[in-house]
């Protein structure tokens, strides 16, 4: 099979699609012929050596999210036959034509989601459902989200909109009118910032943080009690200041939730898809941080 490596620790260019072995299901666990792969910040960092705590083996493979046909089941598997599309979250193998998960993680495809949509949402889903449920957003609350036209925004601000929420969301100007078809009411991110939500009328109950920089210190500077400010991506911010780090772990559960809610038409994210073969690019653009949509590669037609 082909699959994106890398040798050392670097820039996009590092990575590379290398020949490697054909993997084979275990007890419990199903073969996956992938069609599409999700590409996120963890794996900007991975790549760039900025997580020491994820140890590399070189050549290294890359990614965490997959969407694909289950190609063979291994022993002791009942649910999930050859055949089934499926979705799911792995790890630092997603990026390959192949690879073995265990039965009990994969979620099922919806016909209605092309399998690059699927894939998109595998990290946003549980990210951002998990984020809402650690932070009790509930129907009673003004939720101010950074980075609200971002793949866990996105899918924050329509889960919070869904649940009787009123969202507040950060983006540049370009993205306010899609902010604004999700229900939420945008204000542009930086200085602007807390007037910009003041002129909004509306009083923050609790934050989310898909940003970092300012947005903890600004949360709390609109009146966020500091417990009910949450973030994903700046753990150092949220010590100093008294915030918290919501990053809930895995759940196929929640996964297939917002699966079967985007299946139905009810929440959508954006895709901007790259060639398997363009992985580096791919890279590149997450690392921009200004890429117009969820990058996911493509394998095949």
């Amino acid at each position: 099979m082909r699959a994106a490596v890398f040798d050392r620790f670097g820039p996009p260019e590092v990575l590379r699609i290398a020949e490697l072995p054909d993997p084979s299901p275990g007890p419990g666990e199903v073969l996956v012929r992938v069609r599409a792969a999700g590409v996120q910040p963890f794996d900007v960092a991975v790549r760039r050596g900025a997580m020491p705590w994820v140890k590399a083996t070189f050549p290294q493979q890359i990614g965490q999210e997959y969407a694909g046909v289950v190609e063979q089941v291994g022993p002791g598997v009942g649910d999930v036959r050859a055949g089934d599309p499926v979705l799911g979250s792995t790890m630092l193998n997603a990026v390959a034509e192949l690879l073995t998960v265990p039965a009990v993680n994969v979620v099922g495809k919806p016909e209605t989601l092309t399998f690059p949509e699927a894939a998109g949402l595998v990290a946003a889903a549980q990210t951002a459902s998990g984020a809402l449920l650690e932070l009790d957003v509930t129907a009673g609350d003004v939720l101010l989200v950074h980075a609200g036209a971002g793949s866990v925004g996105t899918i924050a601000v329509q889960l919070a909109v869904r649940a009787g929420a009123t969202v507040i969301g950060t983006a540049g100007a370009g993205n306010h009118d899609r902010l604004r078809a999700m229900g939420a009411a945008p204000v542009p991110y930086g200085t602007e910032l807390i007037e910009a939500v003041a002129a909004t009328g509306l009083k923050p109950t609790v934050a989310l943080d898909a940003a970092g920089g300012e947005a903890i210190a600004q949360s709390i500077a609109l009146g966020v009690a500091p417990d009910r400010v949450g973030t994903i991506v700046d753990d150092e911010a949220a010590a100093e200041l008294g915030a918290r780090v919501v990053r809930a772990a895995r759940s196929p559960e929640r996964l297939a939730a917002v699966v079967a809610l985007a299946g139905a038409g009810e929440i959508t994210l954006p895709v901007l898809p790259f060639p398997f073969e363009e992985v580096a690019a791919a890279h590149a653009a997450v690392e921009s941080r200004h890429a117009r949509g969820k990058v996911v590669l493509t394998f095949g037609s």
